[in-house]
């Protein structure tokens, strides 16, 4: 097939495309940035529809994960690319007569802060969803899926915590903030979290365009299935990295009201000009919530649904992580 990946600058994006042409597939690559990767690049914004409508031209297949992922920023910023590029995507598809395309999505669009314990992909709900960037996730989601057809089939995979040597969000923030001494585990630590090795969600958005027209029209989580208590799961991580692991503990209403006074500050620091804006808080009321709440999944459906089970375990990850170079971790 011939297949446009969006987003494949990024560790995921880039495992996508690299996956995909190992199996034969003609990969074409829609991102801002040059990578000098083997695969034909188109260069510039996903939210631009004749851009999009140019990439798209000519392809069997669309797996888009472009995405605005940061954890601070201006709504709009959130809409144009989450929103308005998962629309010129979906429109170019059908346009084009491509007949298959993945939604990279996320758990967080169907999580209203409650733990999640063995939990099912529930719908996702932009009215319920935790930040700007779940809630336009989750509008991106129901735009990708209200595309599904005969002509077009739609699947959206919602990998977990996706992580892996290269990673700079999930990986990279932890180590850095663990070096610095800037790294609490909240509460006990014992909430139950999984994770998805960067391999295993690869494998399994490469499986959910396979399976696409088997799979069409469902919404499916993606993890390790492994779930592991967040504290242990915080210092294997900074072991493998090269990092103290967390040396002392906060209780979850202080940190709960510590992210509502760091929000108040980046509020005013938004609204008044001349002051630094915050761009990388040490915290807030979501992170809070996400280090403190349980969130493991059922992946019995999923794996039925894709024909696909994680070939690197948790444990195998934190190997490759340590034997990554420093650059890498």
């Amino acid at each position: 097939m011939r297949v446009l990946v969006t987003g494949a600058s990024g560790m995921l994006g880039r495992a996508v495309a690299d996956t995909l042409a190992d199996r034969g597939h003609a990969v074409t690559v829609l991102q801002r940035r040059p990578a000098g990767g083997p695969h034909r690049e188109v260069l510039g914004d996903v939210a631009d529809p004749a851009l999009v409508a140019t990439a798209v031209a000519g392809q069997d297949a669309v797996v888009h994960l472009a995405a605005k992922v940061d954890v601070v920023g201006r709504w709009a910023d959130y809409e144009r690319t989450n929103i308005g590029g998962t629309r010129a995507l979906v429109d170019a598809a059908r346009a084009a007569g491509a007949s298959r395309f993945v939604q990279v999505s996320s758990p967080s669009v169907a999580h209203a802060g409650r733990s999640l314990a063995g939990a099912g992909a529930g719908p996702a709900d932009p009215q319920r969803a935790r930040g700007h960037y779940a809630r336009s996730k989750a509008a991106a989601e129901l735009i990708a899926l209200g595309a599904d057809s005969p002509e077009l089939a739609v699947v959206a995979i919602r990998p977990h915590l996706v992580w892996g040597p290269g990673d700079t969000q999930l990986i990279g923030r932890i180590l850095d903030r663990a070096r610095a001494g800037r790294l609490p585990v909240l509460g006990a630590g014992t909430s139950l979290v999984d994770t998805t090795y960067v391999t295993n969600a690869a494998d399994a958005i490469v499986a959910a365009l396979d399976r696409a027209p088997q799979a069409h029209g469902q919404a499916l989580v993606v993890t390790n299935g492994e779930p592991r208590p967040i504290g242990e799961l915080i210092a294997d991580i900074c072991r493998a990295g090269g990092a103290p692991p967390p040396r002392f503990r906060i209780p979850v209403p202080v940190a709960w009201v510590a992210g509502a006074g760091v929000e108040a500050v980046m509020a005013i620091s938004a609204a008044v000009p001349g002051l630094p804006e915050i761009t990388e808080p040490p915290l807030t009321r979501f992170l809070a919530e996400q280090l403190s709440t349980a969130h493991w999944f059922d992946q019995r459906h999923t794996r039925a649904a894709l024909d696909w089970t994680p070939r690197v375990s948790l444990d195998e990850g934190l190997r490759l992580l340590a034997a990554a170079p420093s650059a890498d971790r």
